[in-house]
């Protein structure tokens, strides 16, 4: 049996001998090649392919560049800048003033350190360009970061904010400039669009002063919501013309009819109503400008008191459902003929509530930045011009609002308004004028007070040093959005009087007296404080008409008895 199970061994011994022999030496030569070629071709391809990428790359300057802000949008926006070669920018870094966030790595970029560091990197590395990332900056923080970067002499861009991210994830292509509206530092403005595009969607809206800064906006925004058709109405033709060319442009399927006319004839409002017959009416036809105002009262009075009048009579006559006009926060405690006349037409509209199915409200603005004689295009003619900055007071204050804000607040007020409401946004608090100057002379790449001067000229005919949003007998409502506050006051006015004082108005305004339409206005609006120009005006022409007509007492019927 052992000899048999030893034969059995050696036989299976020679058969293994014999496979190794049938197998070729070579696959030992061809398995070390194999072993050695493939990581070596890895390496080739990778090289290859970054060659082939590195060919692809855009011919042209790259620009050094560094990310501020290590948050999300950062972080996105560094991806996007590597992947997106036709941007040209070479992110070299990080910076964030979040000391937690101190040296992290976040695809080969390196957090190189806070704010303060900025000029020395921009020195080491060759900086030439800036991309701040912070959707959520306050106004004083976007402010600072603006001052390292002109101390810094680098070229700075942003990326949107929350808002319009929204819309588009894209961040290479939302890359801007900083505009004056970032300092704001303010939310969006989240609107209930449904409901406004219930309340407008299929009816007829009229804009007055559609021509204008607020009222073109206006029409922008509700063109959004699909109106059977919307009237633009307004004195001014050319840029009437170019509104239709727009709103042709960018909502074809929309009508539109520009209407060319103006609020101071009633037969011109009557017969508009009754040919288009509005459900909606937002009026913004008004002067605004303080100063121009105090030394062209009677203008005043036609256009924001008498003309409102107009327009809104005209549609409680024929129909309207909802009508909004635009006021401001100057007709609080005003001390200006603009804002006088402005109140006295929030007055008319809770007059002629009483006695009308319209629901007549009145929204209140603070300062609209890029409107029509707004400040910010004067600040930037001179700042083109190399100073000097004018600014009338270092202590002037004003709230401040973008014109999409305006506009948006006024579609929102008359989905929540019963009628005899006044409707204030809440724009958080007051800006110093001196402050924007400064901010804007940054915006421009210089320095304030080393490259252009900020003067201080004193304060104007009709002005005040700080704004009120709301009056002492005015009770604060809240309203279902967040945003908005209404103003109600208990005080029920009888539109017998408001006739009868509209009367007495207009023949004072016939007769050009300065005198008796300031005790007019101030009978009117008991806290109103007339600017101490209109007042020598007042006295100069009771000095050269020693006859001047005194306004009999029984005429004063007031709109507050």
């Amino acid at each position: 049996m052992r000899n048999s199970s030893r034969t059995c061994e050696h036989a299976h011994t020679r058969s293994a001998h014999a496979e190794l022999r049938t197998i070729p030496r070579s696959i030992y030569i061809f398995d070390w090649m194999l072993c050695c070629l493939l990581p070596l071709g890895a390496r080739l391809t990778a090289r290859l392919v970054a060659n082939t990428r590195e060919a692809n790359r855009p011919e042209g300057k790259w620009t050094p560049t560094l990310v501020y802000g290590a948050g999300a949008a950062g972080l996105a926006l560094v991806q996007e800048l590597m992947q997106n070669k036709t941007l040209m920018s070479e992110v070299v870094g990080l910076i964030d003033d979040d000391p937690r966030k101190a040296d992290l790595s976040f695809k080969g970029k390196r957090v190189l350190g806070n704010g303060e560091t900025l000029g020395t990197w921009v020195e080491r590395h060759g900086i030439k360009k800036l991309l701040i990332a912070i959707p959520s900056a306050t106004g004083p923080q976007l402010v600072r970061i603006l001052k390292l970067a002109t101390d810094a002499k680098i070229e700075y861009k942003m990326v949107p904010g929350l808002g319009e991210l929204v819309y588009d994830t894209d961040l290479g292509k939302q890359i801007r400039d900083v505009a004056v509206e970032d300092l704001l530092g303010r939310k969006p403005v989240h609107l209930d669009l449904e409901l406004i595009r219930e309340r407008i969607h299929g009816r007829v809206v009229l804009v007055t002063g559609a021509a204008g800064s607020i009222g073109s906006e206006i029409c922008r925004q509700v063109a959004r919501f699909g109106p059977q058709a919307l009237i633009g109405f307004d004195a001014a033709e050319t840029p009437l013309f170019h509104l239709e060319r727009e709103m042709a442009k960018t909502f074809p399927n929309m009508v539109f009819h520009p209407e060319i006319g103006s609020i101071h004839r009633l037969d011109t409002m009557q017969r508009l109503m009754k040919h288009y017959r509005p459900a909606i009416v937002y009026h913004a036809a008004a002067y605004k400008h303080v100063p121009m105002m105090e030394r062209h009262v009677f203008a005043a009075v036609e256009t924001n008191l008498f003309g409102t009048w107009n327009v809104a009579r005209a549609a409680s006559d024929y129909g309207v459902e909802d009508f909004v006009m635009i006021s401001t926060d100057k007709a609080v405690r005003p001390t200006s003929m603009m804002g006088a006349t402005k109140r006295a037409a929030e007055l008319l509209l809770r007059s002629l509530q009483v006695e009308s199915d319209t629901k007549f409200v009145a929204v209140r603005f603070g300062n609209v930045l890029g409107s029509n004689g707004s400040v910010i295009p004067i600040f930037k003619e001179q700042i083109a011009a190399g100073g000097p900055v004018t600014v009338t007071h270092p202590e002037m204050r004003r709230y401040f609002m973008t014109i999409p804000e305006a506009a948006q607040l006024v579609l929102q007020a008359f989905t929540i308004g019963n009628g005899g409401e006044i409707f204030v946004l809440d724009m958080g608090q007051p800006m110093k004028i001196a402050d924007l100057a400064k901010s804007l002379v940054l915006l421009s790449g210089l320095q304030p007070d080393r490259d252009i001067e900020i003067k201080f000229t004193g304060l104007r005919p009709g002005e005040k040093m700080f704004e009120e949003l709301n009056l002492e007998d005015e009770r604060l409502v809240h309203t279902s959005h967040p945003k908005i506050r209404s103003y109600v006051s208990d005080q029920n006015l009888d539109a017998a009087h408001v006739r009868a004082s509209l009367t007495q108005l207009r023949q004072i305004a016939e007769r050009e007296d300065v005198a008796g339409l300031v005790l007019m206005l101030k009978d009117l609006i008991p806290d109103y404080n007339p600017g101490s120009e209109l007042l020598k005006s007042v006295l100069a022409q009771k000095t050269n008409h020693s006859s001047m007509t005194i306004v009999p007492k029984h005429a004063t019927a007031t709109l507050l008895n």
